[in-house]
C-alpha cells in the first residue's frame, strides 16, 4: 500500500468501533500516527491494537467530544505525543433517539446536536490552532446523506449532519489561503453497530433496496474516502461534501429507489 499519510498525525474521533476504526486502521497502513478517540474504553484499546498490527503507532484517550476539557485533552495529548497534528477526522457521532418532533424528548435532541455538531466544532477549535502554527492541514467532518435530505422520525439527527455541512464550508472559507483544507463526508447505510441498529431485522430489506448497487456499504470503503481527502492527492479540494452512498442520493433524485419506504424509516 502506498504511504500517502507518511510521517502524518491524526487524530480520529469515534475511533472504537464501525467506520472510525476501519480509518484509524488505514490511516496507521498509510503511514500515519493515530490518536483514538472515542467514549469506550476496551473497544479504544482493541482498536488500538489493530493500529499496531498493521504497523502503525499510536495511542487511544477516552474522550467525549461534547466535553471542552476532554478536547482539549485530547489535542493536548496529542501534541505531547507527537508535536504537531496534521489530519482530523470529526467521526464521532449517534444516531440518537428516532421519534417524530412532537414526541422528541428535549434531552434526546439535545446530546445528537452535542456530540455530532457541537463535538466537531470543539474539536476543530482546539485543533486549527495548531494546524495553523504548523502551516496546515486537512480536516473531514462526519455529515451523511440525511445531511442532504430529509428523513421522517430523524429530525434531530438529519437538522445534525445538516449543520455539520454547513460548519465545514464556513470553516473552508475562513482557513482556505492558510493551507487547511476543511471537507465532509456523507455516506448512506453502512455495515456498522450503528447501521445495524437502525436498519436491522424489519427494515433491512427495505434500506438495502434504497441503494442502487444492491447492498450497505463497507467502513473501509467510507475509511478510503477520508484517507484520500486528508492527503496531498486531494490539495485542491475544500469545503466540499463527499457522497459515499451507492447511489442513494442519485436513485432517490429518478424515482428508482422507494423514496416513500425511506421516508418511513424513521418511524
Amino acid at each position: 500500500m502506498s504511504k500517502d499519510l507518511q510521517g502524518k498525525v491524526a487524530i480520529i474521533t469515534g475511533g472504537t468501533t464501525g467506520i472510525g476504526r476501519d480509518t484509524a486502521v488505514l490511516f496507521a497502513e498509510a503511514g500515519a500516527k493515530v490518536a483514538i478517540a472515542g467514549r469506550r474504553e476496551k473497544e479504544g484499546n482493541e482498536t488500538l491494537a489493530m493500529v499496531k498490527k498493521a504497523g502503525g503507532d499510536g495511542f487511544f484517550l477516552k474522550t467525549d467530544v461534547a466535553k471542552s476539557a476532554d478536547v482539549q485533552a485530547l489535542v493536548r495529548a496529542t501534541l505531547e505525543k507527537y508535536g504537531r497534528v496534521d489530519c482530523l477526522f470529526n467521526n464521532a457521532g449517534i444516531e440518537g433517539v428516532w421519534a417524530p418532533i412532537v414526541e422528541q424528548r428535549e434531552e434526546d435532541f439535545a446530546q445528537v446536536i452535542a456530540i455530532n455538531l457541537t463535538g466537531v466544532w470543539l474539536c476543530m477549535k482546539y485543533v486549527v490552532p495548531q494546524m495553523l502554527k504548523q502551516g496546515g492541514g486537512a480536516i473531514v467532518n462526519m455529515s451523511s446523506v440525511a445531511g442532504l435530505m430529509g428523513a421522517a422520525g430523524a429530525a434531530a439527527y438529519v437538522a445534525s449532519k445538516h449543520a455539520v455541512i454547513g460548519l465545514t464550508k464556513s470553516a473552508a472559507l475562513e482557513y482556505a489561503t492558510n493551507n487547511i483544507r476543511v471537507n465532509a463526508v456523507c455516506p448512506a447505510v453502512i455495515e456498522t453497530p450503528m447501521g445495524e441498529r437502525i436498519f436491522g431485522g424489519e427494515r433491512h430489506d427495505m434500506a438495502v433496496a434504497m441503494h442502487p448497487v444492491g447492498r450497505f456499504g463497507k467502513p473501509r470503503e467510507v475509511a478510503e474516502a477520508v484517507l484520500w481527502m486528508c492527503s496531498d492527492k486531494a490539495s485542491f479540494m475544500t469545503g466540499h461534501e463527499l457522497v459515499v452512498d451507492g447511489g442513494l442520493l442519485t436513485g432517490r433524485t429518478s424515482g428508482a429507489v422507494p423514496v416513500a419506504g425511506a421516508a418511513k424509516a424513521g418511524q
